[in-house]
């Protein structure tokens, strides 16, 4: 059977959503050739697939309290 999701407890990762769409968009705009010869924008793009993987770590975590939380609300109403 599936499970209807509230649209509120989906919303909320919304903001995790846009910020990891921000660093792509970024992401590209700094490996423009104007940028290619600094130091900052090399170490930068080294480290935005770890930024975006530690948003995705963050997502995972409030879907899964979100998850327990609607549990727990469904037991306590059984």
């Amino acid at each position: 059977m599936m499970k209807s999701h509230s649209a509120k407890k989906e919303l909320i990762l919304l903001p995790i959503l846009l910020i990891v769409i921000v660093l792509c968009v970024a992401g590209h705009f700094l490996l423009q050739a104007s940028f290619a010869d600094s130091n900052l924008t090399e170490y930068l793009l080294a480290a935005l697939p770890f930024a975006m993987f530690g948003f995705v770590i963050i997502a995972f975590k409030v879907a899964s309290k979100s998850e327990d939380k609607e549990r727990q609300e469904q037991s306590d109403n059984d």
